[in-house]
């Protein structure tokens, strides 16, 4: 079976937002900040899947710009709770590292797919 890398990556990202989610708001007692990034960081990986079913090229496209609009918003919270001393510098950077790898690769997708169409 091919390889999927964005969807391998996203769930692998989902996880570690999940983990993340669990650290800040049961060691930090916040809830409305980790509530938002768990929501947008593992909705990425859910329209990733979603794509994967696509009725066609332009459905296929739609989900995977939601997908990146998602991961976007998830880096915004990451950032947030960094500078809002939820998360420390180095667990940021690693998180931040793996939502910049999977945007890098939804850009991608979406201009090969518009390309292609």
């Amino acid at each position: 079976m091919k390889e999927n890398v964005i969807k391998d990556k996203s769930y692998a990202f989902a996880l570690r937002v999940i983990k993340a989610y669990k650290f800040i708001s049961e060691g930090k007692r916040e809830f409305v900040l980790s509530k938002q990034l768990l929501r947008s960081g593992t909705a990425i990986g859910a329209l990733v899947r979603e794509g994967e079913q696509a009725q066609s090229k332009a459905d296929f496209i739609n989900k995977m710009n939601i997908a990146l609009k998602e991961a976007n918003e998830t880096e915004y919270w990451l950032m947030l709770l960094k500078d809002s001393d939820y998360m420390d510098e180095k667990s940021f950077e690693s998180i931040r590292q793996d939502c910049a790898e999977v945007i890098k690769l939804l850009i991608s997708i979406v201009k090969t797919s518009k390309d292609n169409k």
